[in-house]
Formats: C-alpha cells, structure tokens, sequence
C-alpha cells in the first residue's frame, strides 16, 4: 500500500495541508520551508506504530513535547491532527483512512492526550474515538489504539505500514569511523549507524542478489569499480563490505566500506533501501555528496531499482538540486512545493501553466526551482 493522501491540520510548520500523493514524491522550498517536517510526519506514525518504540507518549515527547509539535500559531485551535489515507496504488480506491488528533490535557502533568481516533475500511468505520469506554477512564486517552497490539488486529495492515517505514539520510563518516565514535544509535536508524547490521542479517541469498544489482548500478556511476561483496572479519565476525577496483596488481584492488568515497557509500544505501522492502522510503537530500551527473539521474535509478526490487517502495525525496529535478523523468504531479506564509506553510501542486510548460518540455528545475529561492538572496553577496 502507499499513502495516496496526507491532511494537517496545526502540524510544526503547517496549519492546514490537504494534498494528494503519487507513488514518488518531490518536496521543494526555500530553507526552513518545513520539508524536514513534513518528512517527519511519517515518522511520527512510525514511531506511535512500533510496539518497541514506546507509542504515542514518547513520540510526542522526543519531539519536545506538545509545544514543538503543534504549529506556532496555533492559539485559538490548540489541536493538532494528521489525517492519512492509504491505497494500493496512486490510481486506485482508498482502502484505508486513518485520523488522529490531539492536544495537551491542560492540567497536571500537560500530557499530550488523544481527542479523536478514527479508522475507515473502504469507507466503513472501524471505530472512532473516544468512546464510552474512554469517557469512563480518560487515562486510555494517552495512548492509541494503533500502538495497542489487543486494540489494532482489525486494522493492523495500517499499523504494519506505518511501522515500516524508512528514513535515510545516511551519513558516510558514521560507517566509516563508526567503532571510533560510538555513541548512542537514535530510534530507526537514520544516519545508517547499523547499515552493515541490517546488511548483515539479510538472508545470504537475498543480500547476494540485492548486492549484485547495485554493483551493476555502481559499475557504471564509480570509476573502476568491478566487485562488491560482503565479508566478516576472521578475528572479530564484524560484517564488512568489500570492494575491488580495476588495478594492474591483481590483488591491489580490494577496499572495505571505510574506504569508500562518501559519494559511494551514500549510493549504495540509497539503492539497498529500494530493494529492502516495500514500506514508504523517506530521502532526505540523497544529492549530498554526489556528482551533478549522477544526482540527476537518481530519478531514474530509482526506477531501475523498482523494477528489480520484489517490491515497489512509496518514494518521498526532499531536495534543493538543480541537477536532481532537471531530470525528463519527473512528473509534474509528483512535486510538492513548499511555500511559506504568514499563516503557514502552504504545500501547492504545479498550476494550470506551470504544467503546461512541463508538458511542453521544461524541466522542474526550469519552471518550479527558481519559485523556491529567495528574492534577496543575492544580497548576501554583499554583507
């Protein structure tokens, strides 16, 4: 399933969004436009849908609590509500819709409780909340049904999509220097800190035949590059990739993901987290640390890895690239911009001509990218 549409209602930057959603998604905008924080609505849903995650209490508190979640302005309205609806493909009938809303309690301890929770099956309510059982122990309000394992069996489909979900913003120096650093992992593993974990314990046949489609991908974007494989090391079983390169000493070749270029190592997370499942996948900025000639065909390369992954991945890709969006792959009706406004951010679709200089031709680079930069921005110039 994908989310085919996303409504917010008092969300961090946003006071009122209602959009549809295709199965890749673009998300423009100017610098604190809110891309980050509409990635981590998904997020959220994530975290209320891990049984080991501690639900909607600790979601809501590593936020920073009901204050850093709910938009600034929101005064007068103090609710915050999220409103997903999930399909079998962008074309298809809604199968699921699933709302929450909440707010602070307003006494005590000002723990975030729910106000409404409601699910729909093809337009059947499963259930909506509160009910009399709520209204007889308000205590039952600080926590979901979707986070209960005796509450959400019947719609645990939902539950198990949002827990699935995948945020990657993968940082090359924690694979790299990862023994030297240590540290605390945070909760989903953004930054990749156990990439070669989750590697490592793919079943051997899978990770071979997921391995050998990006070494074809990576044999055409890395210069010289030949072979991709994974080992352990004798002395202490720590799971390593290996790499040989084209070298005139047959045995010269080798290197281990420590030696890898940041632009290799964030490649070859960006293809294993296509082929690794088939729940929506978060990017943000995959750009970084890439050439201009590879980042603009990452659209494409995503394609390519839809077709030989077993399952296709909802895609939602935050980025600021000229390269990236100056791909003729890209559907004007997979870009989101993000435009902010003293009421918000609000979240637009391309408009009548906007579309029609994409049909004609035009890249997103060409007709929306130049709407998301700063009318001052050439001032800095001269500070």
């Amino acid at each position: 399933m994908i989310v085919t549409r996303l409504q917010l209602k008092n969300w961090k930057n946003f006071q009122a969004v209602d959009v549809s959603l295709r199965d890749k998604v673009y998300l423009i905008g100017p610098n604190a436009a809110g891309k980050s924080n509409f990635l981590d609505v998904f997020r959220f849903l994530r975290d209320l849908s891990n049984p080991a995650g501690g639900g909607f209490q600790k979601a809501i508190s590593d936020r920073g609590g009901i204050k850093k979640v709910r938009w600034l302005m929101a005064r007068r309205f103090p609710e915050v509500s999220i409103l997903v609806e999930l399909s079998p493909n962008a074309d298809a009938e809604v199968e699921w819709s699933y709302e929450l809303s909440f707010k602070g309690e307003g006494s005590g301890r000002q723990r975030p409780v729910v106000t409404k929770e409601r699910v729909l099956h093809k337009g059947e309510e499963i259930f909506c909340r509160p009910n009399q059982e709520d209204r007889d122990d308000d205590e039952r309000l600080t926590q979901t049904y979707l986070e209960q394992i005796n509450s959400n069996g019947k719609f645990r489909d939902v539950a198990h999509a949002f827990e699935n979900v995948t945020y990657l913003h993968l940082v090359p120096q924690l694979l790299k220097f990862g023994e030297q650093i240590g540290g605390n992992q945070l909760s989903g593993d953004p930054f990749g800190q156990e990439f070669l974990n989750r590697i490592a314990k793919c079943p051997e046949k899978t990770r071979n035949a997921r391995l050998k489609k990006i070494q074809e991908a990576l044999s055409i974007a890395v210069p010289q590059f030949e072979n991709l494989s994974f080992v352990r090391d004798e002395t202490t079983g720590t799971p390593h990739l290996e790499a040989r390169y084209a070298h005139w000493r047959p045995h010269a070749g080798l290197q281990r993901e420590d030696q890898f270029s940041d632009g290799t190592l964030r490649l070859l997370g960006l293809m294993w987290s296509l082929l690794d499942g088939d729940s929506l996948l978060l990017l943000e900025e995959p750009e970084l640390s890439l050439n201009d000639g590879i980042v603009e065909q990452i659209p494409m390369l995503i394609s390519s890895m839809h077709k030989k992954a077993r399952n296709r991945r909802q895609v939602v890709i935050s980025t600021h690239s000229e390269a990236l969006l100056s791909n003729q792959g890209i559907d004007g009706r997979e870009i989101l911009r993000l435009v902010p406004t003293q009421n918000g951010t609000e979240v637009i679709l391309p408009d009548e001509n906007e579309s029609l200089a994409l049909a004609a031709g035009l890249s997103v680079a060409e007709v929306l990218l130049p709407k998301t930069r700063s009318k001052n921005v050439n001032q800095l110039a001269f500070l």
